[in-house]
């Protein structure tokens, strides 16, 4: 394990493909978090204070990770800006926002705010109209996707394509066999790594129509690994 100071608050870890062996470990840990990524890296940050001198920072800290074909891969750690951290009446606010956003997406979605509520018997009159059972996810990027579908239950029965558009990438989630609750629970699941981009039948449309197709079918168990 080859580790560079490059200045005080960043150092530079290289393992090559025999160390990342050694660890069991491959470039999917790291994008998944996995708990082996997570010694890993623990172990890298000691190697880093006891060789070079490195002091973690006291809040939280960036990896970057970069492959490097045929040789290993290199990891990269730099303190985070914490100079834009809200005080705690902006964080009240955004709370706020957070939890308007979340009832106008869970509305979108046809999501019940009270499971009992879903199950309350209505008539005819009071009916609520059909549950959406399709939602599409937008992405800034492959690894925040990835992200989500290893947060996800491995045995979660749902349907998922992936487009890209513009170097965004839109994750089209359809209910297929799984229970509505478990759907709606990955619906909501969703917003914490994406966005939703649109639960109407002209938006889903027009993704399928303009964008182009990188996983037709099972994108979130293949992503998953």
């Amino acid at each position: 394990m080859k580790i560079e100071r490059v200045d005080d608050k960043t150092v530079k870890c290289f393992l090559s493909n025999e160390e990342m062996e050694e660890y069991e470990i491959d470039y999917k840990d790291f994008i998944l978090r996995s708990e082996k990524a997570k010694q890993v890296v623990h172990d890298i940050i000691e190697q880093a204070a006891e060789q070079v001198g490195y002091k973690p920072p006291r809040f939280a800290f960036d990896m970057q990770i970069m492959m490097l074909p045929d040789q290993g891969l290199l990891l990269t750690f730099s303190e985070s800006d914490v100079s834009g951290i809200p005080d705690a009446r902006q964080i009240l606010e955004y709370l706020k926002d957070m939890k308007q956003t979340l009832q106008r997406t869970k509305e979108q979605l046809g999501i019940a705010e009270d499971p009992a509520q879903a199950q309350e018997p209505q008539s005819a009159e009071t009916a609520a109209p059909p549950k959406p059972e399709k939602a599409v996810f937008a992405f800034d990027s492959i690894p925040r996707v990835m992200d989500y579908a290893g947060a996800l239950p491995a045995n979660l029965r749902v349907k998922s394509t992936l487009y890209e558009i513009d170097g965004k990438y839109y994750l089209l989630l359809q209910k297929g066999s799984a229970s509505y609750q478990r759907y709606s629970r990955a619906c909501i699941q969703g917003l914490e790594f994406g966005g939703l981009y649109s639960a109407e039948e002209t938006a889903l449309l027009s993704v399928q129509e303009h964008g182009t197709c990188l996983i037709a079918e099972k994108a979130l168990q293949k992503l998953r690994g």
